[in-house]
């Protein structure tokens, strides 16, 4: 079980600015799903805002609409293979948590379940969403985790275990890890 620490909302676009597949939960009254999502990213920091792009026409975004939440999370390389089966068949029927086996925990804030074995979790409120005809929803973030063993001082430190690290999804089931990181200093003073 991954230990969890609570991250400042300002710094939550840290969890996810360098681009890894996203995981979207929903929930509403005794109903919930779970959706692999590429097209997420952080807009604002304060207050801390997220897009997330859910087709007008999923079971997610119908339980998005109904309850103004979601749960935004991003998973570990160990459960690449569920990412891509969440993102396969319709919860409409299905109930995925239940078929795929996935170890949840509860969020604070919203009802949406979390995934355990992902490097982070937001829980988001619909605050705005795109016009009808568009998939898009902007979510304030109310609530930010992260790997305690992973996200420290503020920023990523990631596993030498390559089953921890975020991953980052291409097409047709070809996932890349997040590799080895460098810095480089800026030649530049700030004026």
């Amino acid at each position: 079980m991954t230990t969890r620490i609570s991250i400042p909302l300002k710094d939550s676009y840290k969890l996810f600015n360098h681009g890894p597949v996203s995981i979207i939960t929903s929930a509403h009254g005794n109903k919930r799903n779970v959706m692999a999502a590429s097209w997420t990213m952080p807009v604002d920091f304060s207050p801390a805002k997220v897009a997330v792009v859910i087709d007008n026409n999923t079971y997610t975004r119908e339980l998005v609409d109904a309850s103004g939440e979601f749960g935004l999370q991003f998973p570990m390389r160990k459960i690449a293979k569920l990412t891509l089966d969440v993102g396969d068949i319709s919860g409409r029927d299905n109930d995925k948590f239940s078929r795929f086996g996935i170890n949840t925990f509860s969020a604070e804030k919203i009802a949406a379940p979390f995934i355990e074995d992902c490097i982070g979790w937001l829980e988001c409120k619909v605050i705005r969403q795109g016009a009808e005809t568009m998939d898009v929803i902007i979510g304030e973030v109310i609530a930010a985790y992260a790997d305690a063993e992973q996200f420290i001082d503020g920023r990523w430190h990631f596993s030498s275990d390559p089953q921890k690290r975020s991953i980052h999804y291409m097409a047709g089931g070809e996932f890349y890890m997040t590799g080895e990181a460098f810095r480089v200093e800026s030649g530049h003073s700030a004026e």
